[in-house]
């Protein structure tokens, strides 16, 4: 097709075409859930909900096997890719979510949530929160599902995404903190280079160019028709009356010193203090590098740096 078809496009991610055709560029791989023969993480993909269609990939450490009766923290991810593309189940995410349950000793529910464009926000965050709750279901042991039911101290919860996933991520804690889950007790969230924006420029983004501008407008207006635009307290958190109810007390939000992103990072740790909330919040920047660096590259010293510091957070 050429390109007088294009509906929408938003390479390097996604084409939506004028006959509803939609190509995805990136994120279609798919890896089986398995057991890491270099770490020994065992992971198994589990149905949340059959309507809609929900699904997720749990991760257990090797010590579930040496030491069963300890109950440890769990994590709950949501993956990034513009709310369009990805899955827990690309090489990327399933690589990366086995380190960070290796190396924290954590248990993962990494989540399957439907993508735009055929499911419009706020399919993403209805998901999110649906899984949430299927996670709250296991706090007295008698869930669905058994690895939850033996090994995840849901007292000891965290959530944590990138990009677009660290959006839910925000939300989902915004949405804790009002409505509150028994049994749960989210510690900490981790937002790695968040898909927050705006009208008005923030730090440095008065020098954006005008094109990228757009570019992060159009994506969000995209994922979510229904929007009244960038100020949105879905993307704008400073717009958002319920941010000093966010139902944790710590956030770790990780920016990249090349990311067009990078100043909402650094503006949400500062309205976050003037929220009202009282936890502590904490960003770390890596140099010299761009969007999602260590994601396409994991083993390079920033990205080992930025697993590190996820990991003490998570511990």
């Amino acid at each position: 097709m050429s390109n007088e078809d294009l509906a929408h496009d938003f390479s390097p991610m996604i084409k939506v075409y004028k006959d509803g055709r939609v190509e995805r560029l990136a994120g279609t791989d798919r890896v089986p859930p398995s057991t890491n023969p270099e770490n020994g993480v065992q992971s198994k993909d589990v149905v949340i909900s059959q309507e809609p269609a929900i699904c997720a990939r749990i991760f257990i450490p090797k010590t579930t096997t040496d030491s069963p009766q300890t109950r440890l923290p769990l994590l709950i991810y949501f993956h990034g890719g513009g709310f369009s593309i990805e899955s827990p189940f690309s090489p990327a995410y399933h690589g990366y979510v086995n380190t960070l349950v290796s190396e924290a000793n954590v248990v993962a529910v990494s989540v399957d949530y439907r993508l735009v464009p055929e499911h419009p926000l706020p399919a993403a965050y209805d998901d999110s929160w649906a899984a949430i709750k299927w996670v709250a279901s296991h706090f007295d042991g008698n869930g669905s599902e058994d690895w939850l039911n033996r090994f995840a101290d849901l007292q000891r919860v965290f959530f944590a995404g990138d990009s677009a996933g660290a959006n839910i991520t925000h939300n989902m804690a915004v949405k804790l903190g009002c409505e509150r889950l028994v049994g749960v007790k989210l510690v900490g969230i981790v937002l790695v280079h968040p898909y927050f924006w705006g009208t008005e420029p923030v730090g440095a983004e008065i020098t954006t160019p005008a094109a990228t501008k757009e570019y992060m407008a159009a994506v969000w207006r995209f994922a979510c028709p229904s929007t009244c635009g960038s100020d949105d307290p879905l993307i704008n958190p400073a717009k958002d009356p319920k941010l000093g109810k966010l139902g944790c007390e710590k956030v770790l939000v990780c920016v990249a010193e090349k990311d067009g992103l990078k100043d909402r990072g650094w503006h949400y740790s500062e309205i976050l203090k003037k929220s009202g909330w009282n936890g502590a919040v904490e960003v770390v920047e890596a140099k010299g590098e761009d969007h999602v660096f260590h994601l396409f590259n994991p083993v390079c010293d920033n990205a080992v740096a930025l697993k590190k510091k996820i990991v003490s957070f998570l511990n």
